[in-house]
């Protein structure tokens, strides 16, 4: 087993090699846009998990994750001689990528956030200006039961 920090360099180290193949040197168009968010290593240090996400070219275009899925799966073999090159262990990590979902998560939870904020503003609206029902002060004291319990048994005088 190697140590984890070495895993965790050579991930870091791996991430960087393709990020960097993707952008400058694997000339598929289905792979703009594609960035290398996250790189794992297993404790052998033989198989390497990327972590990526499409990033669309305008607001209004969906990114294809179809297409890129397919482009990483094919350059697999030319990014793994590339990081075979860059790396210099002796054993090159097979590549995996994998979908990174967190932006797609952190997405929705702004969305929901919004719409929580929306619902405060909402009720904020509806609750100006108007009063409690009952007792403005419920829990005030009653003139003459406050102070030391004068029966000496625990029990506070009813009123």
């Amino acid at each position: 087993m190697a140590d984890p920090a070495r895993a965790r360099r050579l991930a870091k180290r791996i991430s960087t090699i393709v990020a960097s193949a993707i952008e400058y040197e694997i000339k598929d168009p289905r792979l703009a846009g594609v960035t290398i968010t996250d790189a794992k290593v297993t404790a052998d240090l033989h198989d390497a998990t990327l972590y990526y996400t499409v990033l669309g070219r305008s607001l209004d275009d969906d990114p294809n994750y179809g297409g890129a899925a397919a482009a990483l799966e094919g350059a697999k073999g030319v990014l793994r001689s590339k990081v075979g090159a860059g790396t210099g262990v002796r054993f090159t990590p097979t590549l995996t990528f994998v979908r990174d979902t967190v932006p797609d998560a952190a997405h929705r939870m702004a969305e929901l956030l919004a719409a929580a904020q929306a619902a405060d503003a909402d009720l904020a609206r509806i609750r100006e200006g108007k009063q409690p029902v009952g007792d403005p002060n419920p829990y005030r004291e009653v003139p003459g039961s406050a102070g030391a319990d004068d029966s000496g048994d625990g029990e506070q005088p009813v009123n």
